[in-house]
């Protein structure tokens, strides 16, 4: 290959290619029904997909038709990440000149145009301007033909290395200890208290109730209550739920952010339960359903990655036993709905590993604080 062989199209693909990759972290996706066509996705960005369409367009009614068809693949792409909005950039590189692209309505807010012959047509586009401010930065090379194509080749494969990397560590299976350490607390606090004899005064001393925190001050109930369990299947099934949701948080954000969580929202989940209930209340379950909206958190940021598991799986497993809570008697499901809250809320705060958004973040910490301050009032102060 040399450089007469590389002609203006396909060099206004692999700048493009080069920007939107390893620039801005697109990431190229297949969709199936799209020939000719590089589909491009990052979910993070305000232009969620970037489409880079080669073929050659020769009239409005293809044009018709293609716009049809993105249209109902976009539609595809919405389902299966769970995405409501999608803004979408198509750039063509080769329409005919009976293609008329002026009456496509680029005020569009969802789906934008852009007819890019040579590469002026991409640095001059005002939708670029105003969406990708930089990308004229990013299009200036010292090299050309050739050695041009196998400097973009190469980095492009350096990045997508580096991301497979960084999936890989993400979801590669680690080494649980915390997760195991707190079944082995609630275990032992069981045991312990039946071979005793003291569960009634373990539940007398130490389980959430609102009167004896607000009139005598006891708040360590609101942590020391969710370790306490009132049998044996209320023990085995939270210890069951979390070693198989513990595990998971653990693994994805780390040791250290999976304890906060749990506390958080252990903590927050008794708080809704002694502002909105009278009645005493014990059991982890505040703390794990302040896990599943971790986990729920996670699989929102990388659906991508796990796919149709993020609505089949995780979704599912929350609203059902949230739906129990509600439908079953002695459930605590006050407690279920402030620690779901509070998971998602932390979890934000925390950031994720290679995903972290400062603005994200901040907004999260914000939030948090936010809603144990609500719920402390609500509580505590309030009652």
């Amino acid at each position: 290959m040399n450089a007469e062989m590389i002609n203006e199209r396909d060099l206004i693909t692999m700048k493009l290619l080069y920007y939107f990759i390893t620039v801005k972290n697109y990431s190229p996706i297949i969709v199936q029904g799209a020939k000719n066509e590089i589909w491009l996705e990052n979910l993070e960005e305000d232009v969620k997909i970037v489409r880079i369409v080669n073929n050659y367009i020769h009239n409005d009614e293809q044009m018709e038709f293609d716009i049809f068809k993105t249209k109902r693949l976009v539609s595809k792409i919405k389902k299966k990440t769970f995405s409501f909005k999608m803004q979408v950039l198509n750039i063509f590189t080769d329409l005919g000149d009976n293609v008329n692209l002026e009456k496509l309505d680029n005020s569009d807010k969802v789906y934008k145009y852009i007819n890019a012959k040579v590469e002026k047509d991409i640095l001059d586009n005002s939708i670029i301007k105003s969406n990708f401010s930089d990308l004229k930065n990013n299009f200036q090379f010292r090299e050309e033909g050739f050695s041009l194509f196998l400097k973009i080749t190469n980095e492009i494969n350096q990045k997508n290395r580096e991301e497979a990397v960084k999936n890989g560590d993400i979801f590669e299976n680690k080494k649980i200890i915390v997760t195991y350490i707190l079944i082995g607390i609630l275990v032992f606090i069981f045991l312990a208290g039946t071979f005793l004899g003291q569960n009634n005064f373990l539940i007398n001393y130490f389980a959430i109730y609102g009167p004896y925190i607000r009139n005598y001050h006891e708040y360590y109930r609101l942590l020391t209550g969710t370790f306490l369990h009132g049998g044996i299947f209320h023990l085995l099934s939270n210890c069951y739920a979390l070693y198989i949701i513990g595990s998971q948080i653990e693994s994805f954000y780390g040791k250290k952010k999976f304890i906060l969580i749990y506390l958080f929202s252990a903590i927050c989940g008794s708080l809704m339960s002694i502002a909105l209930s009278n009645n005493a209340s014990i059991g982890a379950s505040g703390a794990i359903f302040g896990l599943m909206g971790s986990l729920l958190y996670f699989g929102y940021y990388y659906r991508v990655y796990i796919g149709s598991t993020w609505k089949t799986n995780i979704l599912p497993v929350i609203i059902l036993n949230l739906l129990l809570g509600f439908m079953l008697p002695n459930i605590d499901y006050f407690a279920h709905i402030g620690g779901l809250i509070a998971g998602v809320l932390i979890s934000m705060a925390l950031g994720l590993k290679y995903k972290k958004n400062k603005r994200d973040q901040i907004n999260g910490v914000i939030l948090s604080m936010i809603f144990l301050g609500f719920l402390v009032y609500l509580g505590i102060f309030l009652k």
